[in-house]
C-alpha cells in the first residue's frame, strides 16, 4: 500500500471534518488535522475518526500548510491536501489505492458543489489543482490568496476528483470571500511594490489573471470576467444554486477585489502612506516582517 500523510487545515468545521476524514480513510497511512483554534467539536470529531490533531495559530494557508509539512519533515510517501470541506471521490479513492505513477507530483480534479447543487458549466467543472505529491517534493507559494503548490519534478494528471460541498449557509460565504478579497488585494499591492516574486510554476489560469485581466480597467474587467463565465462558458445552463455561484463568485467576488483595491489606492494617496499602512487602515490586515518573504 502506498504511504500517504492527508493534511487537513481547519477551524470550526465540526460539519465537515468527519466526512473528509471518511473519504480518505481507506488510502491514508496518517491523517493529520492542523487546527487553528476551533471553538466547535472539530477536534473531538476528528480525534475520534482516528485523526492526529496539531495545534498552529492561523496566518494565511500558506504559511499553514508549509507548517504541517515541516512537522512530517522526513516521512515517507506522499502528502495529499485536503480541505475540511472537501471530499475524495470513491473512484479517486480507488485509483490511488492501485497505485500511483513515478512522478514526484499528480494532478486530480476538482468540483464544487454550492448549496448543495453541483456545478458543471461556466468553466469550473473539473479543474486540474496540485494536491497529491512525494513528501519533499512540493510547499506552497507564499501568497495570501490562490496559493498553488509549486513541486519542480515530474507530473502526472489523474481522473478521479475532489469535492468541494460546504454546508454553510450562504451568510457564511459571503463573510469569507469577504476576507478572501481583501487577501488577494494584498497579494496585489505586493506585487506592484516589488514585495512578491513571481510564482515558480503556474498555469495558463494564473498567467491570464495576471497579464490580461489584472490590466483592464477595475470597472470592465469583473462584467468581462462574469460574460466569459456566465455566457461564453455557458454557465447560464446551471441549476439556480449554480447560477448564483456564477454571479456571486465569478462577478460579485472580482468586482469587490476591485473595490477594496481602488479604496486601498485611494488612501495611499490621500494619506501619502505606504501600502502596508493603507492595508492595515483600510483593510484591518497587519502586514508583519515575515509576511514580505
Amino acid at each position: 500500500m502506498t504511504e500517504i500523510t492527508v493534511i487537513i487545515l481547519c477551524k470550526d468545521e465540526a460539519a465537515h471534518i468527519g466526512r473528509a476524514i471518511a473519504s480518505v480513510a481507506k488510502i491514508a497511512t496518517r491523517i493529520v488535522v492542523v487546527d487553528s483554534g476551533s471553538s466547535d467539536d472539530t477536534v473531538a470529531i476528528a480525534k475520534a475518526a482516528g485523526a492526529d490533531i496539531l495545534f498552529n495559530p492561523w496566518t494565511t494557508h500558506a504559511r499553514q500548510f508549509n507548517w504541517a509539512l515541516d512537522q512530517i519533515a522526513g516521512v515517507a510517501g506522499w502528502v495529499l491536501r485536503l480541505d475540511a470541506d472537501e471530499v475524495v471521490t470513491p473512484e479517486l479513492a480507488q485509483q490511488i489505492g492501485r497505485g500511483l505513477p513515478d512522478v514526484d507530483g499528480i494532478y486530480l480534479r476538482r468540483n464544487i458543489c454550492f448549496l448543495g447543487q453541483e456545478i458543471r458549466y461556466g468553466g469550473v467543472y473539473g479543474l486540474s489543482v496540485m494536491r497529491l505529491f512525494r513528501n519533499g517534493a512540493g510547499r506552497a507559494e507564499q501568497r495570501w490568496m490562490d496559493e498553488h503548490i509549486v513541486v519542480n519534478g515530474p507530473t502526472a494528471t489523474l481522473s478521479g476528483a475532489i469535492v468541494d460541498d460546504n454546508r454553510k449557509p450562504l451568510d457564511w460565504w459571503i463573510t469569507k470571500h469577504n476576507g478572501y478579497a481583501s487577501r488577494e488585494v494584498i497579494d496585489m499591492l505586493r506585487t506592484e511594490f516589488g514585495a512578491q516574486n513571481g510564482p515558480a510554476q503556474t498555469g495558463a489560469k494564473r498567467w491570464i489573471k495576471t497579464h490580461v485581466y489584472r490590466r483592464l480597467p477595475g470597472g470592465l474587467r469583473a462584467g468581462t470576467y462574469f460574460f466569459y463565465r456566465y455566457v461564453m462558458r455557458l454557465g447560464f445552463l446551471d441549476g439556480p444554486q449554480a447560477r448564483s455561484f456564477h454571479v456571486l463568485q465569478g462577478f460579485w467576488y472580482r468586482y469587490l477585489v476591485d473595490a477594496k483595491y481602488a479604496e486601498t489606492r485611494r488612501h495611499m494617496v490621500m494619506n501619502g502612506c505606504g501600502w502596508e499602512q493603507a492595508v492595515s487602515d483600510v483593510l484591518g490586515v497587519t502586514i508583519k516582517d515575515e509576511d514580505m518573504r
